[in-house]
């Protein structure tokens, strides 16, 4: 068997980690399967990287910030491979220009194009442990690139994919997808299993055991993935294309409080405007969510979305600059200090009365709703952020999630 396994920052913080995962590798490749091992940066090292870049030069340019940032990944397949080396395991560290990890020249969110694996086969091929750098490429002028927040996981499936891999692991520092936070809701428990289509779901509304980039790749690629614990030898979730298990109408819960408000009110009641709101937006790479239209009122109506807090500056001074022009709207405010709150599962498609429920038990808890949002198996509330935990909690219960 190919297995691709990657391993985040936690896992490999120190040297007793490094090690750890140096053994956990070591036995399955001792099996006789080849071993592709995917790294991020050991601990805190890119928060650390990016302070320093902060106190050199607070608007250094993108590019300059991605040629510091790779070095973080580059410290952790070295050690990994002396790791390696040490306890008699033949091992290579790779980082992207050395595999030709090809990608876009979006510098701070590249996006991965084709990866040529012929140095990858060659070391294998010569029973060694490949360890990569995960989270960054190249880009057409040779340049490092960095794919983003959680780009280790892209990378990890990017390559289970170009490799025809037979297993993709990620290894984090829970054990595996819960039914909510269990460091929010302590009756949380373990799924089994779970779809591409609600762990994408979950991914992209806060969930933060895989990247939802990741879970992209693979339902299209058709990667099935694993994610469990690199502190204990438990099974772990596994996510892909259908659960064999009978569905559950609610999978999991998320929340989210990396998110503002905005309301851009007094806008014209006329086709086009929420084009021209949105494309100013698009253009200055605002990702919005959960909008919500108002009915007309006196000629005119309001508009309001939210996006996440990295994008709130860039948002209002996008807002303000088109707000007496083409929007022509009476004001923009903003409101902070909001969260999301979702419950998803595929069971919801064939399943009346999900919204009713979620909204009973959050009545019952005292919390008001601020706005809503669903998908076919999504429903998504926007309340105030000091009753996140809270509202998790009252709908956990609700749906009766809890182990």
């Amino acid at each position: 068997m190919l297995i691709v396994k990657k391993f985040g920052g936690t896992s490999v913080a120190n040297k007793e980690r490094i090690f750890n995962v140096a053994k956990r590798c070591i036995e399955d490749y001792q099996k006789g399967h080849q071993i592709v091992v995917v790294l991020s940066a050991m601990g805190k090292q890119t928060d650390v990287l990016l302070q320093m870049a902060e106190d050199i030069n607070p608007k250094a340019s993108k590019r300059e910030l991605d040629m510091l940032l790779t070095t973080g990944e580059q410290t952790s397949v070295a050690l990994m491979a002396m790791a390696m080396d040490s306890l008699g395991v033949p091992a290579v560290s790779l980082n992207a220009f050395q595999v030709a990890m090809h990608t876009t020249a979006d510098y701070g969110n590249a996006r991965l194009k084709k990866i040529d694996v012929q140095r990858i086969r060659f070391e294998l091929g010569n029973r060694r442990i490949v360890v990569i750098t995960g989270f960054q490429g190249i880009s057409k002028f040779d340049d490092f690139t960095t794919l983003g927040r959680g780009g280790s996981d892209t990378t990890a499936v990017a390559l289970a994919a170009a490799l025809h891999a037979d297993a993709c692991e990620i290894y984090t520092d829970v054990d595996g997808v819960f039914t909510a936070d269990p460091r929010i809701v302590s009756t949380a428990r373990k799924l089994d299993e779970i779809t591409y289509d609600e762990m994408l779901e979950l991914a992209s509304l806060g969930a933060g055991v895989l990247h939802n980039r990741s879970v992209e790749m693979a339902k299209k690629y058709g990667v099935q993935l694993v994610v469990r614990s690199s502190l204990n030898t438990s099974e772990g979730t596994v996510v892909k294309e259908e659960s064999k298990m009978e569905k559950m109408l609610v999978s999991g819960v998320a929340t989210d409080k990396n998110v503002v408000q905005f309301a851009v009110e007094g806008l014209e009641n006329k086709p086009g405007v929420a084009f021209k709101l949105f494309q100013h937006l698009a253009n200055h790479m605002v990702n919005v969510d959960m909008i919500l239209q108002s009915v007309e009122h006196g000629g005119t109506q309001d508009i309001s979305f939210t996006v996440t807090e990295d994008m709130e500056e860039v948002a209002m001074e996008t807002l303000e600059r088109h707000s007496q022009t083409s929007l022509k709207c009476e004001k923009v405010t903003v409101t902070k200090d909001v969260a999301k709150v979702s419950v998803v599962g595929a069971g919801m498609m064939s399943n009346p009365g999900v919204a009713a429920k979620m909204f009973e038990a959050l009545y019952d808890a005292g919390i008001n709703i601020r706005q809503i949002s669903t998908s076919e198996i999504r429903v998504t509330v926007l309340i105030d952020e000091k009753f996140t935990e809270d509202a998790a909690q009252a709908v956990h219960e609700a749906f009766s999630l809890a182990k």
